[in-house]
């Protein structure tokens, strides 16, 4: 699972990908249209606009605001990440797994501990804040489509390493920043890029 990252804008890395977001020309149309700034720095939360890499009309690894989150049937903005494992099969991702992934870029991400209680009911601990050992930057894998004229996006989950299953079952998927242009690639089968996946994290109680 994966309901919320963070964004550092003085990351130099980063501050170059948020800079080519407000730059794009659907940063002016999502604000007007959607009445909501695109997220810059802090927390990040499901239906934000963000800075998301993908390819250009061309091919080539371009910047983009995109918001968080498909449409569900109901048309209500409720599916914000999608399992790796099924992707490619399930109809409303299959398109996307295909021929239109995307990175969202981090600095890191959050996932709360979940815990049963004594009774069998589950309830939520300690937030912890996570990234790949060795990275400044975090690099989410997801996939995105076009709804009403503008970009959406999911998060591509996995099953947990044996350390993170400790506080969930799922944590998403994530690769290195030399992965990117081959992950974006419309032509690349994202089957191939799957075992290049990060899994040595560092893992930081957080508040919240």
């Amino acid at each position: 699972m994966c309901t919320r990252y963070a964004l550092e804008k003085d990351l130099p890395e980063l501050s170059g990908i948020i800079d080519a977001a407000l730059r794009s020309l659907l940063a002016q149309r999502f604000i007007d249209t959607h009445a909501r700034p695109i997220i810059t720095d802090g927390e990040v939360r499901p239906t934000d606009i963000v800075p998301v890499i993908a390819p250009d009309a061309k091919g080539r690894r371009a910047v983009f605001p995109m918001q968080w989150g498909f449409l569900t049937g109901d048309n209500r903005r409720t599916l914000f990440n999608a399992r790796v494992e099924t992707a490619g099969e399930k109809p409303t991702f299959r398109d996307a797994w295909r021929s239109h992934r995307c990175i969202i870029p981090a600095s890191c991400y959050f996932e709360w501990q979940h815990l049963k209680t004594p009774d069998g009911r589950e309830k939520t601990g300690d937030r912890f804040a996570i990234q790949p050992v060795g990275c400044t930057i975090t690099w989410l894998c997801g996939l995105y489509r076009i709804e009403n004229g503008f970009p959406v996006f999911v998060v591509l989950t996995k099953q947990p390493t044996v350390e993170l299953s400790k506080i969930h079952d799922r944590m998403p998927l994530m690769l290195s920043g030399d992965k990117i242009e081959e992950w974006i690639d419309p032509s690349s089968d994202p089957a191939d890029l799957l075992s290049c996946a990060l899994s040595d994290m560092i893992i930081e109680k957080t508040e919240e």
